[in-house]
């Protein structure tokens, strides 16, 4: 337990501290759809026997002051998330010894990195982000080709993951994304990839998961991954199945039409009404994306890292 002034501590999250959490975080974003963290609180946190991850509490006594969750996503990398400090108890530190707690776990674990994802409009949290010591590494957008079965592009597309795994390290996006895609351990991380994912995703035996190459005159041209599909209610308690594909990379417009209609096929395979498409996040892709008749996330999605010793 690690103790924190003004009567405050940091603690291991239970089941027991949902109103307490759910007391701030319920109001928070309400012009923007709500927060999440009240809705998936219990299935989200960690069970006591569990040891790939941690949530942590900042307990004021009588109030729940702040929430912050850590997952290892790979040996040496460590994801944070879902952080808030409850308005009651903003400008006293608390996002810095939430992070703080994060980063002695996450190196007990043996990480070497942490990194985080956040909103590009969420202001407030990247420069809190920044003072606790993490720098800027990446962003993206998302993209939400429609499930279409008879959708079309320009170029074959194959299901061969070392095509793709050839491809996708020789790509631009590698670069602008620093070799990293969706984790296939936790929804809205990410991690660096390999060649053994890429295997992994193309494993015939996994229905969840596939990859896809684009070629053309015997060359890739593009290269992407689903990493899983899901159900989940829509704001008017529907049940949606969604198919959410880890990164999205090509080398002109004629590759993504091709990529991004196999998407569209594959989805529509699934029986999915929705999808989300992880791209790079450059004028060039985004473009693009929109150029072939997909819609587009309104607003990017920032990614910063910081080392927790090791090297990075």
């Amino acid at each position: 337990m690690i103790s924190m002034a003004v009567g405050i501590e940091i603690r291991r999250a239970t089941h027991d501290d949902y109103e307490g959490v759910a007391a701030f975080t319920e109001t928070l974003w309400e012009d923007r759809g709500g927060d999440y963290i009240p809705e998936i609180y219990h299935d989200w946190l960690e069970d006591e026997d569990e040891s790939h991850k941690k949530t942590f509490v900042a307990d004021a006594g009588d109030a729940i002051a702040g929430i912050v969750q850590a997952v290892l996503v790979s040996p040496d990398e460590a994801w944070f998330q879902g952080m808030r400090v409850n308005p009651d108890y903003q400008r006293q530190g608390l996002s810095g010894r939430l992070n703080d707690a994060c980063f002695e776990w996450a190196r007990e674990q043996g990480a070497t990195v942490g990194r985080i994802m956040i909103f590009s409009w969420n202001a407030a949290s990247l420069g809190a982000a920044r003072t606790s010591g993490f720098e800027p590494t990446t962003e993206f957008r998302m993209a939400h080709p429609e499930p279409d079965p008879d959708a079309s592009g320009p170029n074959p597309v194959s299901n061969d993951p070392a095509a793709a795994w050839r491809y996708w390290t020789h790509s631009d996006a590698r670069e602008h994304l620093q070799g990293l895609g969706l984790a296939p351990e936790e929804t809205w991380a990410v991690r660096e990839l390999t060649r053994e994912d890429f295997l992994a995703f193309g494993d015939d035996r996994d229905d969840d998961t596939a990859v896809f190459s684009v070629e053309r005159d015997g060359n890739g041209v593009g290269a992407a991954y689903r990493v899983r599909s899901y159900e989940r209610e829509n704001d008017d308690g529907e049940t949606e199945t969604w198919a959410e594909y880890g990164v999205s990379a090509w080398d002109d417009i004629d590759a993504a039409r091709s990529l991004l209609a196999a998407l569209s096929r594959d989805a529509a395979a699934l029986d999915a009404d929705r999808t989300r498409v992880l791209i790079p996040e450059t004028t060039a892709v985004v473009s693009d994306a929109s150029y072939a008749g997909v819609s587009i996330a309104e607003e990017p999605d920032f990614v910063l890292a910081a080392a927790l010793g090791g090297g990075e």
